[in-house]
């Protein structure tokens, strides 16, 4: 049975880079893994003053992470980190105190760029910020990827063997950390 896991996709844009690698990603993962997108571009952003009546997209956010399997952060760098609206949904589903919906949760991050770096130094900054919220997130293999248009085709199926072999590696290891630590 596949494992379901929550994914969040730092981009918000129709047409992101990291959106169509967690497209691959995807197709990768077909009978292991079970790809639920969080939703996280509606969040409001932080109040605690909104717990009174809390936001529809916040309780669907806590939700669909309390019954997915694990976590999957796809993040793009922004100047040397990754978006505030993944901060912003680390920061909700957090709250209220003692009610953390990432707590426990096999996590993994990754993403992409056109730049040789491939998002490195933001997915460093988010994996640490993913633990300090309590997910129990892989360390190795890392997934640095630097976004080149013609290793994909346009639904989503890796054209690039070397892409599809390092990329297949990641998810590989993703399922296994899920099983080990899930």
């Amino acid at each position: 049975m596949a494992k379901t896991v929550a994914v969040m996709v730092g981009s918000l844009r129709k047409d992101s880079l990291n959106h169509k690698l967690m497209q691959a990603l995807q197709k990768l993962a077909e009978g292991r893994l079970e790809f639920h997108l969080l939703h996280i571009g509606d969040l409001p952003h932080y109040n605690e003053e909104l717990w009174a009546e809390p936001p529809v997209p916040v309780l669907r956010l806590k939700d669909r992470i309390e019954h997915s399997d694990a976590v999957l952060a796809i993040t793009p760098e922004y100047n040397r980190s990754y978006p505030g609206v993944i901060k912003n949904a680390l920061d909700w589903a957090t709250r209220p105190y003692g009610e953390n919906s990432w707590k426990d949760k096999p996590a993994a991050v990754t993403g992409t760029s056109p730049g040789a770096i491939g998002a490195a130094v933001g997915q460093i900054r988010l994996r640490a910020d993913m633990l300090g919220v309590g997910m129990v997130v892989m360390s190795a293999p890392e997934a640095y990827v630097q976004w080149k248009p013609e290793a994909y085709a346009a639904n989503g199926t890796i054209t690039d063997e070397t892409t599809a072999k390092f990329l297949q590696g990641f998810v590989d290891a993703f399922a296994d950390w899920i099983e080990t630590h899930g």
